[in-house]
């Protein structure tokens, strides 16, 4: 029987996806997806984010089910980026899905990253009047 002490990663898989959970932030966000889904008809709708990293993002709302392995576009704002399908999700409810994309280009398209760097630095000293002898 194979035992492991508690916080080492049973697989090499276990390392990469406690990496990825450090990184993804939750932010549910109105995008627009455009993309192939699995009958290889059209497809474009206006779905929403779950979470993001600078890698990747996870969708909700998204009422086809998209080609795995597939391209497509994502916009958000003014901002449009490429991203590939890696997995799809059924919801209980069986008219929609989440889906997970990875970034073709690694970059900020959500704008979160200064707001993260922002929380991150410490608050600057208040200015103490300099007293004159």
């Amino acid at each position: 029987m194979r035992t492991r002490t508690k916080g080492t990663p049973q697989r090499a898989g276990d390392a990469v996806k406690a990496q990825r959970c450090r990184n993804r932030q939750r932010a549910v966000l109105p995008v627009r997806v455009t993309g192939i889904d699995v009958d290889d008809n059209f497809y474009s709708d206006l779905v929403h984010t779950l979470d993001v990293t600078d890698t990747g993002v996870q969708l909700g709302a998204v009422h086809s089910n998209l080609k795995l392995g597939s391209l497509l576009s994502l916009q958000y704002k003014q901002h449009k980026a490429e991203f590939r399908v890696v997995w799809v999700s059924p919801r209980p409810c069986g008219r929609e899905y989440q889906v997970g994309l990875q970034a073709i280009l690694q970059r900020d398209l959500w704008g979160l990253e200064a707001e993260f760097r922002t929380r991150l630095q410490p608050p600057a000293p208040e200015q103490q009047p300099i007293a004159h002898a």
